[in-house]
């Protein structure tokens, strides 16, 4: 099942980067990640109806861990479309509006204070009932949608599992709205204009934070993105999600950086033979 999973996860995060390359998530290009997630998810289930799990353990790492990453994609990109078809144009109004959605997000947390606790400190001992199918007690304050889920590939609670992990994405997302009109008029102060992909920069990006390269390693990886974004002027969009797409790659996940380290040996290897 592992081998399988990371295999289709994969796919799927190559798929999604190839429409993400010129991010601020456009409807179109909404709706056409929302397709190819419903149509992994949609193998995922053929391929555990077929096959079953080889033990409980690894069924609950599928419920607990696995399939909740790739649901709270689903989530996050419906969220976005509904956010992007809805929101006001006019600024103060939209300002309200994403004001209004993120008091949504604090009271999902609110509601499942518990079970956030559970699952961000990674607990185990009610696993068997949490993300084992076809058990469940009424008393665990059971979300209606789970009655009405197939069960055959759902347990208690994995989708609120993919709750958690979305609203992570969704609160990022929101928060940069608000302040994404800040500072546009800086942006004629630079010459320069980036020309690589978004995902490429934002690569960059975190490995500079990771480094430590900027304020002896104190700079907030929003100031720095932020600082990027004007001085190249480029919008990098939901840049924190770019980052977790390339941190849950299982191949190749600093292509960027590896190839700017080929280019500058090439380019002194070069200068050498002169």
């Amino acid at each position: 099942m592992d081998k399988f999973y990371k295999e289709t996860l994969y796919k799927l995060e190559m798929e999604i980067d190839e429409l993400e390359i010129e991010a601020d998530c456009p409807i179109q290009r909404i709706e056409a990640v929302i397709h190819i997630i419903v149509k992994c998810l949609s193998e995922l289930k053929a391929h555990i109806q077929k096959r079953g799990f080889k033990n409980t353990e690894e069924e609950i790492r599928f419920f607990k861990h696995q399939k909740p990453v790739i649901v709270s994609k689903l989530i996050y990109y419906n969220a976005i479309y509904k956010i992007e078809s809805k929101k006001p144009n006019e600024t103060k109004s939209a300002k309200k509006f994403i004001n209004t959605e993120l008091k949504k997000l604090k009271r999902f947390f609110d509601n499942n204070l518990e079970f956030y606790k559970y699952y961000r400190t990674n607990n185990t001992f009610i696993d068997d009932q949490l993300f084992v199918r076809g058990k469940y007690d009424i008393k665990l304050n059971l979300d209606t949608i789970y009655f009405e889920t197939d069960h055959s590939f759902s347990t208690v609670a994995d989708y609120k599992a993919a709750k958690i992990l979305a609203n992570d994405l969704i609160q990022v997302y929101l928060e940069d709205q608000i302040n994404n009109n800040k500072n546009k008029a800086s942006n004629n102060n630079y010459p320069l204009k980036w020309t690589g992909s978004k995902t490429a920069l934002t690569e960059l990006i975190y490995a500079l934070y990771a480094q430590g390269a900027f304020d002896n390693g104190n700079a907030d990886i929003k100031v720095i993105a932020k600082t990027f974004e004007l001085a190249f002027n480029i919008s990098l969009g939901d840049f924190y999600h770019t980052y977790l797409e390339l941190k849950s790659r299982k191949m190749n996940r600093t292509k960027f950086l590896d190839s700017l380290r080929d280019a500058l040996l090439k380019k002194m290897d070069e200068q050498e033979e002169f």
